[in-house]
């Protein structure tokens, strides 16, 4: 049995997210491949290579694969596909938009989201917004499947390389969409799901000029800035802030959630941080149920007070 793991990349680096996919491949105990799609990217194929458990790197270059397309990059795993048990992929958009598509044209289920594998037929997704986990057996005869790259460690490096095979695009590819363009916030913090410190604000921040105290306290800590959907839908911030299951799956080691109640919908999110920090005037918010440390108080009083300790102590070290 082979494992086919398809990389999500930046045609310069692996994301942390594949790094995640890779490592969880390995609780399959069966040989581990990647492919590599893209344009320009060798230097992708050669990371890959290095990493942990991987045994072979497929790599395919084309301009019709630059940017991901699910349609383009669906035919090169197709002509893959006949040799491998399993095919997984980060949960990420760019998992969610490929893999259902080669689902359904290898006529399997997709299993979705995983968060365990207990064998290489039996898998642990989240269910009801993470309110329950299902154990799901699956008897066919591949299994197509995305990883919750927050539930895995991320694979190091291993201290000899994989083959790495360039493979041909197939020729019959069809296009059925092509790529227009992309518009991608820029920011000097670090990104969401990848964050070690992350700081949420809800919507207990009443308007989008308050989250400057949630910036200026994301920034002392070096941490990222997320929301709850209340906060996006009402225009505080923009859509990719969003922290839920509707939004980004977030796991760092800090998680501080300021004037957030905790729907079961953003709890989904990020109820797997290794320390979760709540702040909230009401004691009956359900975020304080899942919450570390809790401190009940006005927002616009904690947070003020909770910078300046902050910068007070960088200062005196």
């Amino acid at each position: 049995m082979v494992t086919l793991i398809i990389a999500e990349h930046t045609n310069e680096t692996l994301t942390g997210g594949t790094l995640a996919t890779i490592g969880a491949a390995s609780f399959l105990n069966q040989e581990a491949h990647v492919l590599v799609a893209g344009e320009g990217c060798a230097a992708v194929a050669r990371e890959a290579a290095s990493i942990e458990g991987v045994t072979k790197v497929f790599l395919a270059e084309d301009v019709t694969l630059a940017h991901g397309l699910a349609e383009s990059l669906t035919d090169v795993v197709l002509s893959l596909a006949e040799t491998y048990t399993h095919i997984l992929a980060p949960a990420s958009t760019f998992g969610k938009n490929v893999l259902p598509r080669v689902a359904a044209l290898l006529d399997v289920s997709q299993i979705s989201d995983i968060v365990g594998i207990e064998s290489s037929d039996t898998f642990v997704r989240p269910i009801y917004a993470g309110n329950a986990l299902a154990t799901v057996q699956s008897s066919d005869a591949r299994k197509v499947i995305t990883v919750r790259t927050t539930a895995f460690e991320k694979a190091g490096k291993q201290s000899s390389n994989a083959s790495v095979e360039k493979i041909a695009i197939p020729s019959d590819t069809s296009v059925l969409s092509s790529f227009v363009s992309m518009s991608e916030s820029k920011s000097d913090r670090p990104d969401l799901t990848s964050a070690n410190v992350v700081v949420s604000g809800g919507r207990g921040l009443q308007n989008g000029e308050n989250f400057q105290m949630i910036e200026k306290l994301a920034d002392l800590l070096g941490g990222a800035i997320g929301a709850s959907r209340a906060a996006v839908d009402a225009g505080y911030v923009p859509n990719d802030y969003q922290v839920g299951q509707t939004g980004k799956i977030v796991a760092p080691d800090l998680y501080i959630a300021v004037g957030i109640s905790g729907a079961i919908q953003h709890l989904a999110g990020m109820k797997e941080s290794k320390v979760i920090v709540a702040i909230n005037k009401d004691e009956e918010a359900p975020i304080f149920q899942i919450a570390d440390y809790g401190l009940v108080g006005d927002l616009f009083d904690v947070v003020p007070q909770l910078t300046t300790l902050i910068e007070s102590h960088k200062k005196a070290s």
